[in-house]
């Protein structure tokens, strides 16, 4: 600990938007310094202030009054706005919650609790949410669990049956470098941009932000780049790139277009084809149009997403002549056939035979997050044990809404037919599921269903206040812990700023008590404090780095502030050693190769995701019928203000907002057909809902695109609108990318937008509930 003056104290600390300083004056967090190591510090670390003392912390155990009065079971009310919490004492709430655990697991089974978390609540190695939850839930007998994740399920069910799992491994966790991309790549084309604001967060953070600058370097030393996006600052200006303004949601249609121009002017590598792939031959046939009459040319594509035949078939010629690195986005997966897409740009870089090049072949993320092409650390992070899970249930992560709704029913998913459980109590804690999701009115008719919801929070978030007792957790700012993600250069201390808000605990300690009460502490706690585990977890982890001499010792690296990751490397190509010998480095598939045609997925007979990728119309696009009635496609991405919807309430994120609302951005002819100007608060709606935002005109995207991004805190408290705030997630689909993947499609959803009339109502997002007693 650094002092500034004598009455402010500056504490180094880590979170998953990067490694700064917090200043704190009497108890209190003052601001914010960036790390002076980082060359490229996110701003949003200036939202911490504002939300570590913020009016919506949880700061007191409470319960819901129906839910206390009533007892468990299914109601409708949950989540209303005027809804009422008591206050209780710890020793009594947890009475109550451990009884309810217990009946739970008595009457229907362990199967019937679902251990719902996300993650993201903190980027500490050991008070991490998930983890904590999830080895609480084990210790008193398991629970149902969720499977893959928001951000990218197509291409964790897709890949492995194409590259097999430790391809798909690779392809996630160790792309190649920025570095690498800048001595060796000629061409890199982006599907989804390379968005600056996704590379300020990581899963865990980062010692230091590299990739914003690993891009302008890679760019300085003579990288080119086309950006395929409905956005031009999707990537960023110092790129030098070339829009191309493609309609959202045809990413499909441009990558088999340029595979046709490709194979009919006898630029594609056959011999790669042969050696390394199966299925060529039937992904050339779908090309050509000999499979369905259709060939997939220039020409075809065009209509479909809106940019010139001729600049498709320039493109395909450009690739060719270098060496080039296709990347498609995490976004881009996040829509309806989102697996299509991924599959078409495996095969376009087969077809150009530069997988396993240095810079060249395929990528599945620059752009979408900090931490992809920041090199990787294979010999692993300090974890805390989750434990085995005895119960075999598990839903894809995507699809809780219809497990609570649907018990009992089918639904298809990656080659099985699986039926969703019977939920009676769900544990939430780390995630906002009320940002996450889609179609947010049916996950509130969802959340009215189960017995009993338990929510462990910092804030008040739309999640919590869907739960009938909210277990009120210290932040990552009142605790020590420490803090690592995947390619980091460091290991790093994060020690306690400051003290806990009101009656808070570590969720560690809540846990303890909860697994004590059900006969269960020893197998949770083994003995240990907190304490104890953090030294615990890192003499483990150093010992099996098989490097204990290069690795300090727990006390002198928590006295130092932290120590340099053993082991880290630099990728320069993906399956480079599969390329150099395929014999001796077959992958995990059915032949041992690249499956541009997979029989397994085939065989699973889905008309949503055959084997080899096609083209497949949403209707959720520009130009459809449905189109007629809302001619207006959102963009639901990522926010440059926040990290999902945390710390909505801090300055940075405010300083974006319009009258209050999550800014719409419009290009000024949509927004003037509409009779709109910027500060105009609208309603942005579709038939699945309604929000309010406020409207920011910018010819920096294409015309008949919209962007509304994700995490404005959702207020469902104004009559007549879904949301009063701004979160485009009352408009998206609950529908699965496929039945195979069955990820998020909440990426593209079709609008109109309108001026509102009439009274504004109040943004009540950031009002906590009504609180008695205590």
């Amino acid at each position: 600990m650094a002092q500034q003056n004598p009455e402010i104290a500056e504490y180094p600390t880590s979170s998953h938007w990067g490694t700064y300083s917090v200043l704190v004056a009497g108890g209190t967090v003052v601001g914010v310094r960036p790390d002076p190591a980082d060359p490229a510090p996110s701003p949003i670390i200036g939202n911490v202030p504002d939300a570590q003392h913020h009016a919506t912390r949880v700061d007191r155990p409470v319960v819901r009054r129906r839910w206390l009065q009533n007892g468990p079971g299914p109601d409708d009310h949950r989540g209303h706005p005027d809804d009422e919490y008591v206050a209780l004492e710890w020793d009594d709430l947890l009475d109550r919650l451990a009884g309810e655990f217990d009946r739970v697991r008595r009457a229907h089974g362990n199967q019937a609790i679902y251990g719902g978390s996300y993650g993201w609540a903190s980027a500490g190695r050991f008070h991490h949410a998930q983890s904590q939850l999830h080895r609480f839930l084990n210790s008193i007998g398991g629970y149902t669990r969720s499977r893959t994740t928001y951000s990218h399920a197509a291409i964790e069910v897709l890949i492995p049956h194409l590259l097999g799992a430790q391809g798909a491994y690779d392809l996630l966790r160790r792309p190649p470098t920025w570095q690498a991309i800048a001595e060796h790549t000629d061409l890199l084309v982006t599907f989804g941009g390379l968005r600056t604001s996704n590379a300020w967060n990581a899963s865990g953070g980062r010692a230091a932000n590299t990739a914003v600058p690993g891009m302008r370097a890679a760019a300085a030393r003579g990288l080119r780049t086309v950006s395929i996006s409905p956005l031009r600052d999707d990537t960023s200006g110092d790129m030098g790139a070339r829009w191309l303004p493609a309609a959202p949601g045809t990413d499909t249609a441009i990558l088999l277009a340029l595979m046709h121009v490709l194979f009919t002017e006898d630029r594609a590598d056959t011999a790669f084809l042969d050696r390394y792939t199966v299925g060529a031959g039937t992904l050339r046939r779908y090309v050509l149009g000999e499979a369905d009459g259709t060939p997939k040319s220039p020409e075809w594509a065009a209509p479909i997403c809106e940019l010139p035949a001729a600049e498709l078939r320039a493109l395909a010629r450009r690739m060719a002549e270098g060496r080039t690195l296709v990347n498609v986005g995490w976004s881009v997966q996040r829509a309806r056939y989102g697996e299509q897409p991924l599959w078409a740009g495996i095969a376009l870089a087969a077809c150009l035979g530069q997988i396993g090049l240095p810079g060249g072949g395929f990528a599945a993320g620059y752009g979408s997050i900090g931490s992809y092409g920041g090199g990787a650390t294979p010999l692993g992070l300090p974890t805390l044990p989750q434990g085995a899970n005895p119960v075999a249930e598990y839903i894809p992560v995507a699809r809780v809404a219809d497990m609570l709704l649907h018990p009992g029913e089918p639904y298809d998913y990656n080659g099985e037919t699986r039926r969703y459980p019977d939920i009676r109590l769900v544990a939430w804690s780390g995630g906002n599921p009320f940002h996450h999701h889609q179609d947010l009115a049916r996950l509130r008719r969802a959340f009215a269903r189960p017995d009993t919801v338990v929510v462990a929070e910092t804030h008040w978030t739309a999640t919590a206040r869907h739960a009938d007792i909210v277990l009120p957790s210290t932040t990552s700012l009142e605790r020590d812990d420490m803090a690592a993600g995947q390619g980091d250069l460091r290991l790093r201390v994060m020690r306690r700023a400051v003290p806990p808000h009101g009656r808070a605990r570590d969720e560690y300690d809540v846990y303890a008590a909860l697994a004590e009460r059900l006969g269960a502490g020893a197998a949770f706690t083994e003995g240990r404090t907190s304490a104890d585990w953090l030294r615990h977890i890192y003499e483990d982890w150093r010992g099996r780095t098989g490097r204990s001499g290069d690795v300090p010792a727990f006390d002198a690296f928590w006295a130092d502030g932290g120590t340099a990751l053993p082991g880290r490397t630099e990728p320069v190509a993906l399956l480079g050693d599969f390329r150099a010998d395929p014999a001796a480095h077959p992958l995990g598939t059915p032949s041992g190769r690249i499956e541009l045609f997979s029989a397994t997925i085939a065989g699973f007979g889905y008309a949503d995701c055959p084997g080899h990728p096609v083209w497949l119309d949403s209707g959720e696009r520009l130009g459809t019928e449905r189109a007629r009635t809302w001619p207006l496609l959102l963009l639901a991405n990522q926010p440059s203000g926040r990290l999902h919807s945390q710390q909505d309430m801090g300055a940075h994120s405010r300083g974006q907002k319009v009258a209050g609302r999550a800014p719409v951005r419009l290009h000024p002819d949509d927004a003037a057909a509409r009779g709109l100007a910027d500060g105009d608060v609208v309603r942005v709606s579709n038939d699945r809902g309604s929000c309010l935002a406020g409207v920011v005109t910018s010819d920096e995207l294409r015309r008949g695109v919209v962007q509304l991004s994700t995490g404005a805190w959702f207020d469902p408290s104004a009559p007549g609108v879904t949301c009063a705030h701004g979160n485009p997630n009352v408009l998206t689909a609950d529908i699965g990318t496929s039945s195979l993947g069955q990820g998020t499609t909440g990426q593209l959803v079709l609008v109109e937008v309108e001026r509102h009339t009439g009274a504004l109502p109040p943004v009540r997002a950031f009002t906590p509930p009504r609180i008695t007693g205590g």
